[in-house]
């Protein structure tokens, strides 16, 4: 995904895949902490079907004894496609590709069809399958973040999130979703999808709450076998990329949805037993499907790293749960075991990981890995081990018959029959959480369609979407597909209603009704990890749009668009009906289905519990004390109806005492934080574009600072997420002299990049680019200063970072 300097070595994520920092012991003790004892015995018991047989065995053998120790070494290692080519394969022959959320196809731009990946996988597959001395012939094999259809490529079926699927509670359902995002990665020479995530989140505020289908285990277990067998077809059947299957690589084995305060690749902290009831729920059930590979997890359990847990990697999951596919790492995850760097991790294979992705350090873990091999710190013993189990994925795949039909099938990607299942998931996932008699909505109707996500299929599509974060897109990036808005527009126009859109919610004839269309950005882990539950703390846009439309006397219909349930009290007091549509995907109609006409009831119920404060981080049914606003399980119907009264908007927690994003906020200080000035500089309110006395204006008379002040920050994880200093600002006097913008001890200069006076503008800068010059972002004492040597004004509306990488500069 990232393509990031040394300075925190991060290359491109891939969401099997966090990111990682080059040497680091991210949440990792300083000494080697006492593992956990493990009882396999109580453990429930599984078996892979049908991945070993004699004949398959035999070849394996037959093909191993004719391998070098440097082949089988190579088939240990994955690389990702932004840090390798073709021909490296000539000198290092390695037995896998992965392409992370920003990695490109070979050759070719982030957002590209399905041809260009196709023609990536055969590209590196001519070299892996070339003849030449003292090589032996073997496919490689291509894995990519296909978490909710062949999410990478453009012009894929975008299924709804898992947090959205989880509320259908439909996991034959989930065996056509599995199927079609099978048959699209296949026709795009894809042949491993990096999923499901059978995490089991307990903390909202964690990031990738969202990747999980539920907080209840029974439900995540009953779509863990459903959702393998789709993606790779049912045990007995043809398990093959010719017949338009992929492997599956369900994750992130174990206890990731569980660490401690929510933190993403932190400790999760309960006993045995906890672990195996909660977090073990969906693997049994996934083995028994026939899962190929599992992927392992960057979390710990108490204390102990994953990639390093050879009770839990060997002795529960091979030894117990009789897996025979093979275990893959996450991206750089070996770099976090004790002792460990990304470039050198014997340990890892010692504790039973099959394959290590080492996106871009794959060179340096060959060589180390072969070294290790040859000095017998891993047995060959270990090495063959690992080396099977892959060859057995390989044979079991069809990667050895040069046959790929499905790559000559563009008509896969986005089709009609694709679609079809996507939009049944989108109607079977809408959860109404509140409707005082506004729905369903008369197709005759005249419907204000406003919000700022209404007409944008990016934004309803969330996360891991053509790039890591899911930013960056706009509609043309989604052929095929149709926004909230359009499906609304098609399903009026079909009843002789009308649909008005606009965005900000005005209009000159007073129409019927609204919906408002509002909710998160798009995320993945790290830029939405989250340290409060409430909704837009500190810039309440979608509520003043609410209230706006609620003075004028216009019923309001909210479609809140998010990851996981959040405290949004006011804006569901200012809403006639609420509507929880998740992050629905490309499939904008099914929204329509269900809104408009009243054909279709909704089905949903909500797979997590919704909060009654924002302070209820961990919510989960069976807990102690549990007290939610919506339980689990919870959905209004057409049919089934239930009044929501005047709810508190007392959030239960200070949103600014968790603000470590926003510095200043239309012109003023964002709490905790505080705007100083030396003697030389004054300041005073100005307008901005956005209000009155929406911008704080900054006057030097000689040279000077202003500094912003707060506490502390490590913003480490900020910038592996590539988080940018985000400065919305206007030069009403040129400077006289050098000035320049500093984070903590790192200073670039900015009067070389800022726009020409009296015009309101953007500047942005990689946080990591700050690093570059100096910054210590393990601890940053004084957020920002700003320095001028002379005479020099600017008026400064907005001081935060940012998660939008467009126009980001870093100067030398």
């Amino acid at each position: 995904m990232k393509r990031i300097s040394r300075v925190i070595s991060v290359a491109a994520l891939c969401g099997c895949a966090s990111v990682v920092m080059a040497q680091s012991t991210l949440d990792t003790p300083a000494a080697v902490p006492e593992a956990t004892p493990v009882h396999p015995e109580l453990w429930p018991a599984a078996k892979s079907p049908g991945l070993v047989d004699p004949a398959t065995e035999a070849k394996i053998t037959a093909l191993m004894k004719r391998m070098s120790l440097r082949e089988k070494i190579g088939q240990m290692i994955q690389a990702d496609t932004a840090s390798i080519k073709p021909d490296d394969l000539r000198a290092y022959p390695l037995g896998s590709i992965l392409a992370g959320g920003n990695s490109p196809p070979l050759d070719a731009p982030d957002r590209s069809p399905a041809a260009a990946w196709v023609k990536t996988a055969r590209a590196f597959n001519a070299v892996a399958m070339e003849p030449r001395a003292g090589h032996v012939a073997i496919p490689m094999m291509f894995g990519i973040d296909a978490v909710h259809g062949n999410s990478n490529v453009v012009g894929a079926t975008l299924f709804p999130h898992n947090v959205g699927l989880g509320a259908m509670h439909d996991p034959a359902l989930m065996r056509q979703i599995g199927a079609a995002t099978g048959a699209e990665t296949a026709a795009s020479g894809i042949d491993w999808a990096f999923g499901p995530t059978l995490a089991v989140p307990q903390d909202e505020r964690w990031g990738r709450a969202y990747e999980g289908y539920s907080e209840d285990p029974a439900l995540v277990a009953s779509y863990a076998g459903p959702m393998v067998e789709g993606l790779q077809g049912a045990p007995g059947s043809k398990t093959t990329v010719q017949a338009g299957h992929v492997a599956a690589s369900v994750k992130h084995f174990l206890g990731d949805g569980g660490t401690h305060d929510g933190i993403d690749q932190g400790d999760t902290r309960v006993d045995e037993a906890t672990l195996i009831r909660i977090h073990d729920a969906g693997y049994p059930a996934a083995v028994d499907a026939g899962t190929m590979t599992v992927m392992a997890s960057f979390s710990s359990w108490n204390g102990v790293k994953m990639h390093g847990n050879k009770a839990l990697l060997t002795d529960v999951l091979k030894g117990r749960m009789h897996f025979d596919g093979f275990v893959v790492g996450d991206w750089n995850g070996h770099a976090q075991v004790p002792g460990c760097t990304a470039t050198d991790c014997a340990a890892t294979f010692n504790a039973g990981l099959d394959m290590a992705m080492a996106p871009d350090s794959w060179k340096g873990l060959f060589d180390s890995t072969l070294a290790d091999a040859q000095s017998g710190k891993i047995p060959m013993t270990r090495i063959d081990d690992a080396v099977r189990r892959i060859l057995r994925v390989k044979f079991k795949l069809g990667l050895f018959d040069k046959a790929r039909p499905f790559e000559n099938k563009p008509q896969e990607m986005g089709s009609a029959q694709h679609r079809a299942i996507a939009r049944q998931a989108v109607r079977e996932s809408l959860v109404l959480l509140k409707n005082e008699g506004v729905l369903p909505i008369k197709t005759s109707a005249t419907v204000l369609v406003a919000g700022e996500a209404a007409d944008d299929i990016g934004r309803q599509s969330g996360g891991w979407t053509l790039s890591w974060q899911g930013d960056g897109n706009t509609n043309a990036d989604f052929p095929g597909a149709t926004s909230i808005y359009a499906g609304i527009a098609s399903a009026l126009k079909a009843g002789g209603g009308k649909a008005v859109l606009s965005p900000d919610g005005s209009f000159t004839a007073k129409p019927d009704v609204a919906i408002v269309i509002f909710g998160e950005e798009p995320y993945a882990e790290l830029r939405g990890d989250v340290r409060t539950l409430e909704f837009q703390p500190g810039d309440k846009k979608a509520l003043a749009l609410l209230k706006s439309l609620k003075a004028k006397g216009i019923p309001t219909v909210s479609v809140f668009l998010s990851g996981r349930p959040l405290w949004v009290n006011p804006e569901l007091n200012q809403s006639d009906a609420f509507v929880a549509a998740w992050f629905p995907g490309s499939e904008g109609e099914g929204v329509a289905d269900v809104l408009i006409g009243g054909k279709t009831d909704f089905h949903g119920t909500l797979s997590f519990s919704w909060p009654k404060t924002a302070a209820q981080f961990v919510l989960n049914k069976g807990m102690a004390g549990y007290d939610p606003l919506f339980p689990l399980g919870y959905g209004l119907t057409y049919a089934k109806r239930a009044h929501v009264g005047t709810l508190s908007e007392v959030a239960g927690i200070d949103a600014s005492a968790t603000n470590t994003s926003v510095f200043i906020a239309n012109g003023s200080a964002a709490k905790p934080f505080t705007l100083q000035t030396s003697d030389t500089v004054s300041q005073r309110l100005v307008d901005s574009p956005s209000r009155q006395e929406g911008a704080v204006q900054l006057t030097w008379n000689g040279a000077g600072k202003a500094e912003v002040y707060g506490p502390t920050l490590m913003l480490q994880r900020e910038a592996n997420a590539d988080l940018n200093v985000d400065l919305t600002y206007r030069v009403d006097e040129a400077a006289t002299g050098p000035v320049t913008l500093a984070l903590g001890s790192g200073t670039v200069r900015i009067d070389g990049m800022t726009a020409k006076p009296g015009t309101w503008a953007h500047l942005k800068m990689p946080l990591k680019c700050f690093a570059a010059h100096g910054t210590d972002l393990a601890g940053i004492s004084r957020p920002f200063t700003l320095t001028a040597q002379g005479r020099y004004a600017i008026a400064i509306s907005d001081l935060k970072l940012g998660t939008d990488p467009a126009g980001a500069v870093c100067p030398d």
